[in-house]
């Protein structure tokens, strides 16, 4: 099975050190090896991810809060920040 990620959106963000974030957000889709498709027909997995540009994590939890992996840094979406 084959993997890639899809851009969703990009959003800024204010963390709690003050600082704004721009975050994106990407969609995790699979394609089946078992269903040959000349198309390359890529499939949700429901699966999502939020990094930075840099490529550091944002980590989300059930409730929606939003935090800068491997800090104490909390990211709180600003409104109207879509892009």
């Amino acid at each position: 099975m084959e993997k890639m990620l899809r851009l969703l959106e990009t959003f800024t963000a204010r963390g709690s050190d003050g600082q704004t974030y721009r975050i994106q957000a990407y969609e995790h889709l699979a394609r089946l090896d078992a269903v040959p498709d000349p198309q390359g027909h890529w499939e949700s997995t429901g699966l999502a991810e939020y990094k930075l540009p840099d490529g550091r994590h944002v980590s989300v939890d059930r409730e929606g809060t939003m935090t800068l992996a491997g800090t104490e840094v909390h990211l709180r979406r600003e409104p109207s920040s879509r892009h």
